[in-house]
């Protein structure tokens, strides 16, 4: 019988991406497993651009911003704390690892359980001794396997929407098809973490239906499923209202 286990340490970070041009940045806030590197959850947060820009570009985002408002300033706080608040779910107590990004602090200042809070910067050597490895290396899977966000790309992602359902189709992925370690023995996150007993295939994955009106969400998630999340810049936004898709 499967035994599912909780990794006492969770990371989490804001892998940053832009939709339409990149004057609509934003976060898909992103939470790992350390010692699984199981992809337990993801949330999204618009930003401002910022970075160096020309006299015209800072022109261009002032225009942008009175056409369609500018970014909430608290977005990274409030997509943290629903990440976290999901991973955490049930929880008393947990290790969060991060970067020293501001806002995940009174992120954390919203959960019910106890949380300490281990802080590497962002400078430090990005190798396997680094306590951020795990969501490190999930960032350079998620830029090695989607188009979207290789640098310099022309396949940006034009809708937040559809950023967020290639990486849940992304998490399956990463979770219960790909190997753990492409040296070694053939297992998964998903089998670590005790969810399997073996590598699933894509048609194992999609072998049963999932109704939505019988699996819990988060209000996030829920806005993915329906997508509902909008794109500012785009005149329509198409919602999911099939009648027989719940």
């Amino acid at each position: 019988m499967l035994r599912t286990t909780c990794s006492p340490e969770i990371v989490i970070d804001g892998f940053e991406t832009f939709e339409f041009s990149q004057y609509f940045p934003f976060h898909h806030n992103v939470a790992v497993e350390a010692d699984t590197g199981f992809f337990l959850f993801h949330t999204d947060s618009p930003l401002r651009r910022k970075g160096r820009m020309t006299s015209e570009q800072k022109r261009r985002r002032e225009f942008l911003e009175q056409l369609y408002d500018r970014p909430d300033s608290g977005a990274v706080r409030k997509g943290v704390a629903e990440l976290l608040k999901t991973v955490t779910k049930g929880r008393t107590t947990v290790v969060v690892r991060s970067d020293d990004h501001r806002s995940y602090p009174s992120a954390m200042k919203e959960l019910p359980c106890r949380i300490t809070h281990r802080i590497t910067s962002s400078l430090e050597r990005r190798d396997k001794r680094n306590p951020l490895f795990e969501v490190n290396l999930l960032d350079l899977m998620i830029r090695h396997s989607t188009a979207a966000h290789k640098r310099e790309t022309i396949a940006w992602s034009k809708r937040r929407q559809a950023s967020a359902e290639k990486l849940s189709i992304f998490l399956v992925w990463r979770n219960y098809v790909k190997r753990r370690w492409e040296k070694g023995p053939p297992v998964s996150s998903a089998m670590l973490k005790g969810l399997t007993d073996e590598i699933l295939s894509a048609k194992q994955v999609l072998s049963k239906r999932l109704f939505r009106t019988h699996i819990p969400l988060s209000p996030t998630w829920e806005a993915y499923y329906d997508r509902r999340i909008k794109t500012s810049a785009l005149a329509v936004n198409r919602c999911h209202s099939l009648k027989f898709a719940y």
